[in-house]
């Protein structure tokens, strides 16, 4: 219970049986790199369509923490809130649909696989 108590003056804890830790290590441990070329794809994608690095920054750093704090306050499904943002014919089901065809949601799910079986190999 000390650990638990240590751990969650600093942020939330979740408890995972044993056999899962490579996955979470793969999700959580690994996550944090993989949410951060997402950011900076995003802020790169901003700078190409014109904006100024600093403000692209900002804005796909603050996209990112107000998406997120919509997901745990709202405890919505992330796809509910992506299809609320998407109207018929509109600019973010255009992206979408980009990001479908080159296959971002496969990669992301493979990232997190793989670095849950390198854990894994680490481990042994």
């Amino acid at each position: 219970i000390r650990v638990h108590e240590l751990l969650a003056a600093v942020g939330r804890v979740h408890e995972a049986d044993e056999s899962l830790m490579d996955a979470v290590t793969g999700l959580s441990g690994s996550g944090p790199g993989f949410v951060a070329l997402v950011v900076e794809a995003l802020a790169d994608g901003g700078v190409k369509a014109g904006l100024p690095r600093p403000l692209a920054l900002a804005l796909a750093t603050e996209t990112l923490s107000g998406t997120a704090a919509l997901l745990e306050q709202t405890g919505e499904h992330p796809a509910q809130i992506k299809d609320r943002v998407s109207s018929p014919g509109g600019t973010t089901i255009a992206g979408l649909a980009v990001l479908e065809q080159r296959g971002v949601r496969g990669a992301l799910i493979d990232a997190v696989v793989t670095a849950a079986a390198r854990a894994r190999e680490l481990g042994t």
